[in-house]
């Protein structure tokens, strides 16, 4: 089972940004690319998107679904769920799922948090979704990382989470291990970092791949490193010159080579959405993880 997913809130964040309109053109080409091949190869995605996409953007989000993928939600904002009160990410999951589904016409069943933001000291988000009409999730990243992740969720593959008495389907990021630590090999940094064929061969060996993908590390252009102010503002943590080179070496690494990767694995690797995921899956067999808290 290969997954292809993809984590779309770029025109947003640009317009609450800069708001560059050669930014968004270029967010426009990049889409257009990754929904031609996906086309081609007869492959349906999963494209999370924030919900002000949706509201100041719903031709992407339009375009996304005429072309047949899955619309899942990215929360409202793009705001990490770990940094939000048990209210403030409740009111935010609400709004976002509210305005996607009026832009869409559908019912939002997927949801991934922005930077794979629940972890054990908020697994209460998964009450939150719940509540919100969301069955699926795709959130947990079980390793530990540089803002967060899960490292004791113990399952790298679709399970069930059963948490204060709602259940939800759980499809985690998949780990490789590679000179003995656990790493995310088919997205982000970790995906633009490894060659293609180390990529393609991990997927074949696994009976579970989760790709993840965001169009604007797909661009080549000129990053540099943040400032100090800038860099906190975003991250909401001390933005020390060590952790500013670290986040410009991840942002940074391989990405002359990504869009062209991207399409190559694409044409490579039989994808399917999250949706169609779910509907082959034996949940009765599944592994059920219970949290507690």
């Amino acid at each position: 089972m290969n997954i292809i997913t993809f984590d779309t809130e770029e025109w947003y964040t640009e317009f609450n940004g800069l708001q560059r309109k050669e930014e968004y053109a270029l967010f426009d080409e990049k889409l257009d690319q990754i929904l031609e091949r996906l086309d081609r190869n007869k492959t349906k995605g999963t494209f999370f998107c924030v919900g002000q996409l949706a509201v100041h953007f719903p031709e992407v989000v339009k375009k996304i679904q005429r072309n047949g993928h899955e619309i899942g939600c990215h929360s409202n904002v793009h705001e990490w769920l770990n940094k939000m009160t048990y209210e403030e990410c409740l009111a935010d999951t609400k709004s976002a799922v509210d305005a996607i589904e009026q832009c869409a016409g559908v019912k939002v069943l997927s949801y991934r948090a922005p930077a794979f933001s629940i972890g054990k000291k908020n697994q209460w988000a998964f009450d939150i979704l719940a509540e919100c009409g969301i069955e699926r999730d795709s959130s947990v990243f079980p390793a530990a990382r540089d803002f967060g992740g899960f490292s004791d969720f113990g399952q790298q593959k679709p399970c069930v989470i059963h948490h204060n008495g709602i259940t939800i389907k759980e499809f985690p990021i998949p780990m490789t291990t590679v000179l003995g630590k656990k790493v995310a090999y088919s997205g982000g940094g970790y995906f633009r970092f490894f060659p293609l064929g180390f990529v393609h061969n991990t997927m074949n060996k696994a009976d579970y791949s989760m790709a993840y993908f965001h169009i604007r590390d797909l661009l080549v252009e000129s990053n540099h490193v943040l400032s100090k102010e800038k860099y906190e503002e975003y991250f909401k943590e001390e933005g020390t010159l060590k952790a500013r080179y670290i986040r410009y070496f991840k942002s940074s690494v391989g990405k002359n080579q990504a869009m062209s990767k991207l399409l190559k694995l694409i044409d490579l690797v039989d994808f399917i959405n999250l949706s169609e995921a779910d509907g082959i899956m034996d949940w009765n067999n599944a592994p059920i993880v219970k949290l507690l808290g």
